[in-house]
């Protein structure tokens, strides 16, 4: 592998790995803040990458950084033990202490007393009325809960969350990704995210790294690894959509509708969410709930009705019927797909400006 010496911002991790018949050879550079979700099939090498930066498993050769701190550098023999990488880490099982109660679980790890602390971790996940109880008593979502907060009160410099939402039924799977989207937002320090839910990481990930059989396919936004044409095949899971942001412009109570403000002015309704006036949402939309049009529709029952400037388009290698087009919409970018038939009557061109029809009911949330 390459002496090339590594930036000193975020995680920085260069290692050859070879666990039994698996080869894990990654080159990668992660961001500092945020979300970064390691998503591939199973067997990628996602939760292996994960057990290295942990100091859980030792690479055969290689170097792993974070910020000024290096955690391991086989050149020179450095391995930082895992208790002082201040990792911290969340697998998919809660792991908790069964003779502590919640409330010894989620201080054994603190460096140090710190009331003001603990409270407000307590109080970000909802788990004060579990304090006094043992952990066979504790639902799964409850101990995966509780498992985040002794993570948290560690005082990591960076969060590895092994697939936390694995097992969980629909509803406490739903009820602690909101928990974990709510502590996105309101802890300042990066979050590393294994998961192989394409619908869970788009909720979740502002940075994807795209894994496949112990190699880095793509690595970068997630909003732009889903516009990339090229990984249509590997996203396959991911439904090929677009994620764009809009701010809350107004509610219609008596329609059950709400209006979003996207960054170039023009507006979309969607289904009534409970947001505040000018609260910024994150909206998925798949290409499936995308058509173009070469004038604005009147008499249409399509709300949305935007305009738009085709970037480019693509043929896709395992769909020869099919063309995908990426749209500008202000600054963002949004991804349709048309028969071959309908592009070629349309004769739609890169430079053109269209009419994009999106369903009212089309969006999904990120919070």
């Amino acid at each position: 592998m390459t002496d090339k010496p590594l930036s000193a911002n975020g995680l920085q991790i260069r290692i050859d790995h070879c666990p039994g018949n698996f080869h894990l050879h990654t080159q990668l550079t992660l961001p500092a803040d945020g979300v970064t979700a390691l998503f591939g099939v199973s067997g990628s090498g996602k939760t292996s990458l994960l057990r290295l930066i942990a100091g859980l498993d030792r690479p055969d050769s290689g170097v792993i950084c974070l910020g000024d701190d290096c955690l391991v550098d086989t050149h020179t023999g450095a391995f930082l033990p895992p208790h002082k990488r201040r990792l911290g880490v969340v697998f998919q099982e809660a792991r908790l202490f069964p003779h502590y109660r919640v409330r010894g679980n989620l201080t054994y790890g603190m460096p140090r007393p710190d009331t003001d602390r603990f409270a407000s971790i307590v109080e970000l996940l909802g788990i004060d009325q579990l304090l006094d109880r043992f952990p066979a008593t504790l639902s799964g979502g409850e101990a995966r809960r509780v498992a985040i907060g002794r993570a948290l009160l560690s005082e990591p410099r960076m969060l590895l969350m092994d697939e936390p939402l694995t097992g969980l039924d629909g509803p406490r799977k739903q009820e602690l990704l909101d928990f974990i989207l709510r502590l996105t937002r309101e802890i300042a320090i990066p979050i590393l995210y294994v998961s192989h839910d394409p619908e869970e990481l788009t909720a979740i990930a502002d940075h994807l790294v795209l894994m496949r059989e112990g190699r880095v396919l793509a690595n970068g936004p997630l909003d732009d690894l889903l516009m990339r044409f090229d990984l249509t095949s590997e996203l396959g899971g991911f439904d090929a959509a677009s994620v764009i942001e809009a701010d809350v412009a107004a509610q219609d109570v008596d329609y059950g509708l709400t209006q979003l403000a996207l960054n170039d002015g023009q507006r979309l309704t969607i289904p009534a969410v409970d947001a505040d006036i000018g609260e910024r949402l994150r909206l998925r939309i798949p290409v499936r709930d995308v058509a173009l049009a070469l004038a604005p529709h009147v008499g249409s029952s399509y709300r949305n009705q935007l305009q738009a400037t085709i970037t480019d388009t693509a043929v896709l290698p395992n769909n020869p019927t099919a063309i995908e087009v990426r749209l500008q919409l202000g600054s963002q970018s949004l991804r349709a797909r048309l028969t071959r038939k309908s592009f070629e009557e349309m004769a739609l061109d890169p430079g053109q400006t269209v009419t994009v029809l999106v369903k009212t009911v089309a969006f999904a949330l990120r919070r």
